[in-house]
């Protein structure tokens, strides 16, 4: 039987497996700001001289705003650090990590991991691309192998062509709307059929970057003549390898979708699968549109919307943000023309960073429809609780923005100059000059926000605790870890728990403290999908520094899971899902003979305050099991 595009990469990378998981090589890593201040912390706390991977970036594209001199004092440690460790560094302005890193430095079958839940992106070049924790990022930087679930391969079979009036973003809000974020962990999505060859790599490359929001551990195209084209016009035509399924390739699902069929779509808040027809909610009145982002920031998107903005003005009550993904685009968007056209229309223009996304900078007013082309609208991740954010793509956000209410786009068939030539890449500036490539200098600098992970508490041998808080479904890393201003806190591990869980129950912390002080441990009882979105490791670290020691909850999402382990708090299911309605917050439990339960996969919990016995499941592979009794990864590796 032949082999998928999937089994062929890790074939090639393949250092160890077992029953439940396969460790890979690790080629390439990528950091952003707002998680790599504590990669590089712990990559400090393992003790190597230099990275082991072929290439390893640290971008700085979250926070890019200096709120007072922390998120500016992370920068100085992070240009110094990768200068030690043999870290490609790339400052504040070059652009976001996932958009810069497919243009520059992606390759065809190669493994890339990033601190970041999107690096998938770069699947988008058939590049074995997986977002995780950033202590598994600083093993792989280590030589260590990265561990996965041995994946399930789920293929997306594409038919035919988009209508002229649909573009990539609707492609992936379908399939969200099919599968959910719900339900999909453990799956690689691997596109292929006779409409692959008709989206560019940008397009593909979207379709990659909010598979994250599906719960999969990665996506990936096939590389083809297109990726060829690509990496041509990149100046990186030594980088191609011709990539494809064998014909009679096996899968463990497989989905068509006809893309003569789409039709514009919008995904309404506040979660990316709520997913409706533009057409049925035409007229809704916008306050804000913002095009850009990691999703939707290439040339091509901004030539789309250039195309559409040409000679027209958005209204004097509308707010345009473009947002350019890179300095690459940044660069050509001048050279070409198209700085002045937005301009014109009434656009503001920001610095290539991740911005609105991550809800710093823009944040929209009081009760505001915002249209945005970004990956998220999780409930108050703009800034502001009370508006409403969708998610569309490039033209129908373009074209509401004139109106200043919600339209169906218009036809843009991609024949049209400006967009023929930014699919093609025709007369795109490289620069890369604003890339700082190290010397092996050892002149570390860390600024008073700066601090060390925190110790680890190994797993006894039973956990005796409350019930600190009961949450719903969909719980996000961002609802446990604010993002925005508050990550100027990530390199501060005592003062960024000051906010676990703030836009939920700004109470939690001070109550952690409270059972602290009682020799108490905490338990957080969960929904379905607890832990989804970024892969956030704060999400796990903050929690586990205030003593919560046990995640119990329908179900937990991948990168979370690990993150979860990888600082020493055990992540438990429900056997029975209804028992999730027995546990109140506030009530005593007792998890005994925890060592038998790792062996299990049965744990039994009591709920003292209920005097009721409820069994709990989790399976666990030696690895795990032995950072669980370290008190996490990073202790493990040191010991």
């Amino acid at each position: 039987m032949g082999k998928n595009i999937v089994e062929k990469i890790i074939d090639l990378h393949r250092m160890d497996e077992n029953k439940q998981e396969i460790g890979i090589r690790v080629d390439q890593t990528l950091t952003q700001d707002s998680t790599g201040t504590m990669v590089y912390l712990e990559l400090e706390t393992i003790g190597i001289d230099r990275v082991r991977t072929e290439l390893s970036v640290a971008y700085v594209d979250h926070n890019t705003l200096q709120f007072g001199y922390e998120n500016a004092d992370d920068h100085n440690y992070l240009r110094t650090v990768t200068d030690k460790y043999g870290i490609v560094y790339s400052p504040p302005g070059n652009g976001i990590c996932h958009q810069v890193h497919l243009e520059r430095f992606s390759e065809p079958g190669k493994t890339l991991l990033g601190s970041d839940s999107h690096t998938p992106t770069s699947g988008g070049i058939g590049c074995l691309a997986i977002g995780a924790g950033g202590i598994d990022v600083a093993a792989a930087m280590a030589g260590e192998p990265f561990y996965l679930p041995t994946p399930k391969v789920m293929k997306v079979e594409l038919r035919n062509s988009l209508p002229p009036n649909c573009e990539a973003k609707d492609i992936i809000l379908k399939i969200l709307s099919i599968l959910t974020t719900k339900g999909n962990v453990g799956y690689i999505i691997e596109y292929g059929g006779e409409g692959v060859s008709t989206l560019s790599v940008p397009e593909r490359a979207t379709i990659c970057n909010m598979g994250a929001e599906l719960g999969v551990t990665t996506s990936i195209f096939p590389s083809d003549d297109v990726t060829r084209e690509f990496l041509e016009a990149q100046q990186r035509k030594d980088s191609f390898r011709r990539l494809t399924a064998d014909d009679d390739a096996h899968y463990d699902k497989v989905m068509e979708i006809d893309l003569s069929k789409m039709e514009p779509l919008v995904a309404t808040p506040h979660s990316p699968d709520n997913v409706e027809r533009i057409e049925d909610l035409q007229g809704l009145d916008v306050q804000q549109v913002c095009i850009g982002s990691c999703t939707n920031a290439s040339l091509y998107d901004m030539a789309v919307a250039a195309t559409i903005l040409k000679g027209k003005r958005a209204g004097p009550g509308m707010s345009l943000i473009i947002a350019p993904g890179s300095r690459q685009v940044l660069l050509t968007l001048a050279k070409m023309g198209m700085m002045q056209t937005f301009i014109e229309s009434g656009a503001r223009i920001m610095e290539p960073a991740c911005g609105f996304c991550l809800g710093i900078g823009q944040a929209p007013c009081t009760d505001a429809n915002s249209l945005r082309t970004n990956n998220r609208n999780f409930y108050g991740r703009s800034g502001t609780n009370s508006a409403g954010i969708y998610l569309m793509g490039v033209k129908a956000a373009a074209a509401s923005a004139l109106e200043g209410k919600l339209v169906m786009p218009g036809d843009l068939d991609g024949s049209e100059p400006l967009i023929a030539d930014a699919k093609r890449l025709n007369g795109i500036v490289i620069d890369d000059s604003r890339f700082v490539h190290p010397t092996g200098k050892d002149g570390v600098i860390k600024g008073p926000n700066i601090g060390p992970p925190p110790t680890g508490e190994p797993l006894g041998k039973s956990l005796h605790g409350v019930a600190a808080l009961k949450v719903g479904d969909k719980i996000t890393t961002d609802h446990i870890m604010p993002a925005g201003v508050r990550l100027k806190y990530r390199s501060n591990i005592p003062k960024y728990s000051e906010y676990v869980f703030e836009g939920v129950d700004p109470e939690f912390p001070q109550r952690m403290m409270e059972l602290h002080k009682n020799g108490m441990k905490g338990f957080i009882i969960g929904g379905e999908s607890y832990g989804q979105g970024s892969s956030r490791e704060h999400a796990a670290i903050c929690p586990a520094y205030l003593g919560v020691r046990c995640i119990i909850a329908k179900s937990i999402e991948r990168i979370h899971r690990a993150n979860l382990i990888n600082f020493g708090i055990l992540p438990l299911v429900f056997l029975n899902e209804l028992d999730y309605d027995m546990i109140e917050q506030g009530d005593e439990l007792e998890l005994g003979d925890i060592e038998k339960g790792l062996e299990g996969p049965t744990f039994t919990l009591h709920d003292r305050t209920k005097n009721l016995t409820i069994l709990l499941k989790g399976e666990f592979s030696p690895r795990e099991k032995r950072y669980l009794h370290a008190g996490g990864k990073l202790f493990a590796l040191k010991g």
